[in-house]
């Protein structure tokens, strides 16, 4: 079994039903012979002769040529017999209670006078049978797939269609399912036109490729739960064996029955570490793990280099879920520079979704660390980019319905979901941190600006002024926060940094940043030694927000009752 995409993950999904075609999927492939039923009734060669007939007038003609289709069909289901595995693979598939279907292009009796040769299955043992006699349009059409997932009672999603022709592959497709192309035996991209109607040279869009119904067993178990406890050790190996290798200065790698990863940090003097799990969200789950993570250590004047992840799944996660969640993390530390070296994952009823802790590591010289306690009065205060960009990708994806109902169109939701590209801070922190002028650096994440601000003042034992007007907002974010009645200074904010500059670099600081299209913006100055923030608004006293709970959090928990 392979899948077209390897080295990504499955596609995760949950398997409650298996839809298959009959003729060269549950029969041995080759029994009827397409290129003589042609010639009997008239067909061209490149035309699939069902469809032929049934575009030829209603009359005598038509109705030799479907006799004739079925005379053959009935031959060749006389002498069918089973595929390798087909009997074994139907019973196992009953056995883990799945559904299980045909869908077929043939006539009924054709397929029943085929069944007949089975040694020990029959018409009883499937769910439903769909033939061209029920009516329905024929594969390649997605009606044949839809009724019988209505029929077995189970959503398309929850359906593999298992086929050997190009046609199977494009019904289930259209329909939503997931697709197994079987080649039986043959690793060409196609059967031959011996086999087929028609020797189709597209490449097959499907989801898993197996060369035999035996190799349905790996991808059938992708798609059950799994139990609780660690993932099992087939499993894991399968995700570990995808992991880059690259870095020299991994000594231990994660593997099977490895407690800990040896890393060499010759060279550096100085390793920094972080952790932080990722709760409030599970859209782009990966990316943002590795992403806060890697941003908290470049803020401290690091390069982040090594990742550590506590992956904790829910009850009924599926291996295929557990799967794809792992490569996407392996994914995203790829796409950041960073190798993972390590961690943990575990199905438990801890948790009602899946949660990742990660861990980050990173190195750097002593003298580029920036600690928050050498900031000064005067000292500029810079936000890169605009405020609020994760939480305005984050209101958008989890309350989509509520921001239509509030008349928010799909342009202005795309839009919003879009800036979930924009998280990083890694490129700023890291031109930040080559100026001596830079006394420190804040990532800005849960409890937005607000409680940023106020932990950057606690951290360097200086207040803070802030000019509420200089504070950059997207549109985005300022039309979805006065739908939804959000502060967007109390807005979830990964994806802008705190930089807080001596006034003389300031400047070049700002240029070199806008040199890179990182848009930046000095919003107010570090004062005397204490703690606390003071707002301004075009000079005049203002009020600073304090937030017991970040905007997008409270929303949600209000969503769900909490």
């Amino acid at each position: 079994m392979r899948e077209p995409n390897p080295g990504h993950g499955p596609r995760p999904f949950h398997l409650r039903a298996v839809l298959f075609d009959f003729d060269g999927t549950l029969t041995r492939p080759g029994a009827l012979d397409f290129p003589a039923v042609k010639r009997e009734v008239g067909c061209p060669p490149d035309s699939f002769v069902l469809e032929w007939i049934e575009a030829l007038p209603a009359g005598v003609h038509r109705e030799n040529a479907m006799a004739a289709l079925e005379r053959f069909e009935l031959a060749a289901a006389a002498e069918s017999a089973p595929n390798a595995d087909a009997e074994r693979v139907i019973r196992g598939l009953r056995a883990r209670g799945l559904k299980i279907g045909v869908l077929t292009r043939n006539g009924a009796a054709a397929v029943q006078r085929a069944l007949s040769r089975f040694r020990v299955l029959d018409a009883g043992d499937f769910d439903v049978i769909v033939t061209r006699d029920d009516g329905i349009r024929p594969k390649p059409a997605p009606d044949g797939v839809l009724h019988a997932a209505a029929t077995m009672g189970v959503s398309v999603e929850e359906t593999l269609l298992v086929g050997d022709y190009v046609l199977d592959m494009q019904a289930g497709r259209a329909a939503g399912t997931l697709t197994a192309f079987l080649t039986n035996g043959d690793d060409g991209a196609l059967p031959s036109a011996a086999v087929h109607e028609l020797d189709l040279p597209e490449d097959i869009d499907c989801d898993f490729v197996v060369h035999g119904l035996a190799e349905l067993d790996d991808v059938v178990r992708l798609g059950l739960p799994l139990p609780h406890g660690k993932l099992p050790n087939e499993l894991l190996a399968r995700h570990l064996s995808n992991l880059a290798a690259a870095d020299p200065s991994v000594l231990v790698p994660a593997g099977i029955g490895e407690d800990v990863a040896a890393l060499d940090i010759a060279g550096v003097d100085t390793l920094v570490a972080h952790g932080d799990p990722i709760t409030l969200s599970s859209r782009e789950l990966a990316a943002s793990a590795v992403l806060v993570n890697a941003n908290d250590i470049a803020a401290s004047g690091g390069a982040p280099r090594w990742l550590l992840t506590t992956v904790l799944l829910p009850p009924e996660t599926t291996a295929s879920e557990a799967l794809a969640l792992l490569a996407d993390l392996a994914a995203a530390a790829n796409s950041a520079g960073v190798t993972l070296v390590g961690g943990h994952t575990e199905v438990s009823d801890a948790v009602t979704r899946p949660v990742v802790s990660a861990t980050m590591l990173g190195t750097m010289r002593r003298a580029d660390l920036r600690d928050k306690r050498e900031v000064l009065p005067g000292d500029q205060v810079i936000l890169t980019k605009a405020l609020a960009v994760e939480g305005t990708a984050l209101l958008a994806e989890e309350l989509g319905e509520r921001l239509r109902a509030l008349g928010m169109d799909e342009c202005e939701l795309d839009a919003c979901r879009a800036l979930l590209g924009r998280l990083s801070i890694v490129p700023e922190a890291r031109l930040a941190a080559g100026f001596a002028g830079v006394r420190a650096m804040h990532d800005i994440t849960e409890g937005g600006l607000a409680t940023a601000l106020r932990e950057l003042a606690v951290a360097g034992g200086h207040g803070i002024i802030v000019h509420r007007e200089r504070v950059p907002l997207l549109p985005e974010t300022r039309r979805l926060c006065a739908l939804l009645g959000v502060d967007p200074l109390g807005l979830i904010a990964s994806g802008s940094l705190l930089v807080c500059c001596r006034p003389r670099e300031t400047d070049a600081l700002l240029r070199a940043l806008a040199g890179e299209r990182i848009a930046a913006t000095v919003i107010g100055e570090v004062n005397e030694r204490g703690a606390g923030v003071s707002a301004l608004e075009r000079g005049l006293p203002a009020p600073w927000p304090e937030f017991t709970a970040d905007e997008a959090a409270r929303l949600l928990a209000e969503r769900t009752g909490q």
